[in-house]
């Protein structure tokens, strides 16, 4: 295996960064132990539970099975991205006040798939959230709590534009 270590260069929520990687490093192993951006969990590894998900160039992708090299010169957000201002994101602050968080490991990916949908489509029926969220596990809520929580900050939103 090449262990050789090569200069990758990351725009992560907005920042340049740099780190050395090899070429079998995947992103979601630059962003936790490279970058000290530890909101993304490392789950499975091998891209089954979406503990992962950040978004690059604004679309969801798993994390754990996507190469660090793969996203020079692109777009990448993490949950780390989404407070402004000190105050949590209208996604954020709805998970709290519905209890659609529980234990929160699934969170961090669960909210970068919703985020990515409401971005895209403010008004999502639960259909379209169940969906778009399909790609993460959460081993705690039964996703009712998850769905209540997406269409809270779906309304705010709304009515906040």
């Amino acid at each position: 295996m090449d262990s050789t270590k090569t200069v990758c260069h990351l725009r992560v929520n907005g920042d340049a960064h740099t780190c050395a990687v090899t070429p079998g490093t995947t992103l979601l192993e630059a962003l936790r132990y490279a970058l000290a951006l530890t909101g993304s969990k490392q789950g499975c590894d091998k891209g089954d539970c979406g503990a992962c998900t950040v978004l690059i160039d604004s679309h969801p992708v798993l994390a754990c099975i996507t190469l660090a090299m793969a996203c020079e010169g692109r777009e990448i957000r993490t949950v780390e991205g989404l407070a402004a201002h000190g105050r949590p994101h209208p996604l954020q602050d709805a998970f709290d006040r519905t209890g659609g968080a529980q234990c929160g490991f699934c969170t961090p990916g669960v909210l970068m798939s919703a985020i990515a949908l409401l971005e895209r489509d403010p008004a999502p029926t639960r259909e379209a959230i169940a969906q778009a969220l399909s790609g993460n596990l959460c081993r705690c809520t039964g996703y009712t709590k998850i769905y209540e929580a997406v269409e809270l900050a779906a309304k705010e939103m709304r009515e906040r534009a």
